[in-house]
């Protein structure tokens, strides 16, 4: 996990080198004053905005991601890693379906579980499906935002 978080670390501040570069050669076309290079510049910016925003973003899941495993494992509720993997480690599709569905259940059951949506997450990452799996994190970090909000 430390070896994950240093590479996500460095690959931000790679992003964060790249990005005050770019933003020094928009800022570098709107200093010259022609409608073409202010047109650029403002063009050559919006792309560096976008990409910390997006950056960010993901850091805040992440770290909501982490704050919502904490709970789960001080309650003794984390999703437990179980299931069978082939000699190169990856997880044997069938079986990760199989124990799909009766996470998908439970979560449909409670919609407004936060811990339900994080064992969904954790079921489609390990189905393979990395686009649910985000978003079904992102539904229980709105969620534990709320609970978190409302029980403050």
């Amino acid at each position: 996990m430390r070896r994950g978080l240093g590479w996500a670390v460095a690959l931000t501040a790679l992003l964060g080198l790249y990005v005050w570069q770019v933003a020094s050669r928009g800022v570098a076309l709107i200093r010259t004053g022609e409608l073409v290079g202010v047109g650029l510049g403002v063009a050559v910016l919006v792309l560096p905005v976008l990409g910390v925003w997006f950056v960010v973003q993901e850091w805040m899941l992440a770290s909501r991601v982490q704050q919502m495993a904490d709970v789960l494992a001080a309650e003794g509720r984390l999703p437990v890693d179980d299931l069978p993997r082939s000699p190169g480690g990856r997880i044997d599709r069938t079986a990760a379906l199989a124990a799909f569905d009766a996470v998908r259940e439970v979560a449909e059951s409670r919609p407004d579980d936060w811990a339900a949506w994080f064992h969904l997450g954790f079921a489609y990452d390990a189905g393979g499906d990395r686009r649910r799996a985000r978003a079904a994190l992102r539904t229980a970090a709105r969620l534990y935002r709320e609970d978190a909000g409302s029980r403050a």
